[in-house]
């Protein structure tokens, strides 16, 4: 059963298991942190928030970052642009259509729509890039913590502003 039959039961090990609101909110301030943190181009926050994960870029069978590593922050800081004078990506990352499943109290998945929007001169802003994020998570010391993410590309633009190395990942529908 994929992550999409799984919605539509409502379920990942045959009963309905209910979480806390707040669990599901703390989820989605972590997907939600993630883009505010590299919009700002706080390479670094993003480095911390995903110390425990395996993090997977589009194409990737082996992870690009392995949990305890702490180098999502490099591969970020090494790969996105940043334009003065705030040392920023000038980029919106706008993160919809969340679908989280909760495998138990201590861990869920969500599937989430990415589409990032990049102005890097007056008059000319424009989708960049659009995909799904594909997350694990587990709570750690009662803390709710990335332990994976999978990154697939739906469709792409014009990169060339927004990444420093040239994008060649499948498309993934």
């Amino acid at each position: 059963m994929d992550f999409r039959d799984e919605m539509k039961a409502g379920t990942t090990s045959g009963g309905k298991l209910r979480a806390d609101a707040a669990d599901y909110f703390d989820l989605l301030n972590l997907v939600h942190g993630y883009a505010d943190a590299l919009d700002r181009g706080d390479f670094d926050q993003i480095g911390e928030m995903f110390r425990h994960a395996n993090v997977y870029m589009p194409g990737s069978i082996e992870p690009e970052v392995r949990a305890g590593s702490g180098e999502f922050n490099k591969v970020l800081r090494d790969a996105v642009r940043v334009y003065p004078p705030r040392n920023t990506p000038r980029t919106r990352h706008v993160t919809t259509n969340h679908l989280i499943v909760f495998e138990s109290q201590t861990c869920a998945r969500m599937r989430s729509y990415f589409t990032v929007l990049q102005q890097v001169s007056p008059g000319s802003l424009q989708p960049v890039i659009c995909g799904t994020y594909d997350d694990r998570f587990s709570k750690i010391d009662d803390e709710w913590c990335f332990i994976e993410r999978r990154e697939a590309v739906t469709a792409s633009g014009d990169l060339s502003a927004h990444l420093r190395v040239a994008m060649n990942y499948p498309v993934d529908n």
